[in-house]
C-alpha cells in the first residue's frame, strides 16, 4: 500500500487540524498549565471530540463510533500533536477502546459509547515503574468468593485521576488478566502526578480490591494477546504525535528563521542553519512513512505490525527529539523561556518519548525479535 493517506484521510486531517487550531490551540494548554486546573484537561472539549466523531473513530458504529481504523486514529493522534493539548484520547479512544472492542463483553462494552460520546474517561493500567515494561507486570490478582481480589501498584496511568473506569493488568496463576474496575472501589488509592509537558498521569495502588468475576475482560490468563494487540496501536499513535510536535516545532522554527535578524541579515540565510533545516526535513518526512507504514499494517492485521509499531516509535522519537533540540537552539537564549512556544514541544516530545517505551526499548523489542 502506498505511504500517503487517502482523499478521506485528507479531509479528516483538515477537519481535525481546524477544529484544534480553533478549540484547543496552544495558548489552550497553557491556560490549564497556569491556572492550576484541578482535573489537568477539558472535559467540555473531550465532549466536542466526542460530537465531531473524533473519540470514537476506532469504535464501531454499533456503540456510536465512526468504524474507522488505526490510520485515522494516528491522524488525530498527530493533530493533537500540534496543538498539544491534554486530551484523553491517547489513553481512552486508542488504548482502552481497543481493549473494550476487541474482548469486552456486551456490558463491559456500554463504556465504547460512552467514550465515543466523549462523555467518559477509560484509563489503562499497565506499567509499574519509571520505565515502561509490560513483560515486568507484578501486582496480582487472587480469586476471592466469586470474583478476585487485586494487589499492587501501577504508574504512569494517563489520566488516571479523572477516569470513569480503570483496565487494569494484573497477573493470575493462569497467566496476564485484564479487568474493568471502578477507581471509587474500596481499596484503590489514585494520586495525580503532572508531568514536565503538563500533561496528567497517576500513580494507582491497589489493596486487597474486590472486583466481581464480571469485572474480568475475556478469560482468564488470555490477557497478554489483547493486550499487546493494543499497545502496538499505542505505540503507532504515539509515533503519529511524536511526528506531528516536531513538524510543529520544525514549522516553528522555520518561521523564526524567516524573521529573526542578525549582522544585518535574516538568519535563516546562513547556509549551516539550511543545511540543518534540510536534513530535519528528511528525517521527519521518514518518520512520517514509518509511522504511517506501521498504522496500515495494524488495519491489515499483519503479523509484522506489533514490529512495525516499534521502528515507527523508535524512529519517530529520535527525530521529534532532533526537531525540538535544533528548534531550541536555532532560537538561541530565548528558546529555553517560556514566552516562545518551542520548549514546550521539547517538553511534550520528552514525555511521549517514555510513553510506551522510548527508543532503546523498541531496539530490543526488534533484536529480541531477530534473536540477537
Amino acid at each position: 500500500m502506498a505511504l500517503i493517506l487517502t482523499d478521506e484521510q485528507v479531509m479528516l486531517k483538515d477537519a481535525v487540524d481546524g477544529f484544534l487550531g480553533e478549540h484547543a490551540p496552544i495558548k489552550h494548554l497553557r491556560q490549564l498549565r497556569d491556572s492550576h486546573d484541578a482535573d489537568g484537561l477539558s472535559r467540555t472539549l473531550w465532549q466536542q471530540f466526542g460530537e465531531m466523531g473524533f473519540a470514537g473513530v476506532l469504535i464501531d458504529e454499533e456503540h456510536g463510533g465512526s468504524g474507522l481504523g488505526a490510520v485515522e486514529a494516528g491522524v488525530i493522534a498527530e493533530s493533537l500533536g500540534r496543538t498539544l493539548p491534554p486530551s484523553p484520547f491517547f489513553g481512552s479512544a486508542v488504548l482502552s477502546a481497543s481493549i473494550l472492542q476487541n474482548a469486552g463483553s456486551d456490558a463491559q462494552k456500554f463504556w465504547l459509547s460512552k467514550i465515543a460520546a466523549g462523555e467518559a474517561i477509560v484509563s489503562l493500567a499497565v506499567d509499574e515503574g519509571a520505565k515502561h515494561a509490560p513483560h515486568r507486570i507484578e501486582t496480582r490478582a487472587e480469586r476471592s468468593g466469586n470474583g478476585f481480589k487485586l494487589n499492587g501498584a501501577k504508574a504512569l496511568v494517563l489520566d488516571g485521576h479523572v477516569a470513569d473506569a480503570l483496565i487494569v493488568a494484573a497477573q493470575t496463576d493462569e497467566g496476564l488478566s485484564l479487568f474493568l474496575v471502578d477507581p471509587k472501589t474500596d481499596g484503590i488509592n489514585i494520586e495525580r502526578t503532572v508531568m514536565v509537558d503538563a500533561h496528567n498521569a497517576a500513580r494507582i495502588t491497589l489493596k486487597d480490591v474486590e472486583v466481581d468475576a464480571d469485572a474480568l475482560i475475556g478469560e482468564v490468563g488470555s490477557g497478554q494477546p489483547v493486550l499487546d494487540r493494543a499497545l502496538s496501536l499505542g505505540r503507532a499513535c504515539a509515533a503519529a504525535g511524536l511526528n506531528g510536535a516536531g513538524d510543529q516545532a520544525f514549522a516553528i522554527t522555520l518561521d523564526y528563521l524567516k524573521t529573526r535578524q542578525q549582522f544585518g541579515k535574516l538568519i535563516g540565510e546562513f547556509q549551516a542553519l539550511q543545511h540543518r533545516a534540510a536534513h530535519l526535513y528528511t528525517e521527519l518526512e521518514l518518520a512520517k512513512a514509518a509511522t504511517l507504514g506501521a498504522l496500515q499494517a495494524i488495519d491489515e492485521g499483519k503479523e509484522t505490525a506489533g514490529l512495525s509499531a516499534s521502528v515507527a516509535k523508535a524512529k519517530a522519537g529520535r527525530v521529534a527529539e532532533l526537531a525540538v533540540q535544533e528548534g531550541v537552539q536555532m532560537h538561541g537564549g530565548v528558546g529555553m523561556t517560556d514566552e516562545f512556544d518551542i520548549g514546550l514541544y521539547m517538553k511534550r516530545v520528552r514525555v511521549l518519548n517514555e510513553t510506551l517505551g522510548d527508543s532503546h526499548f523498541h531496539a530490543e523489542q526488534l533484536a529480541r525479535a531477530r534473536n540477537y
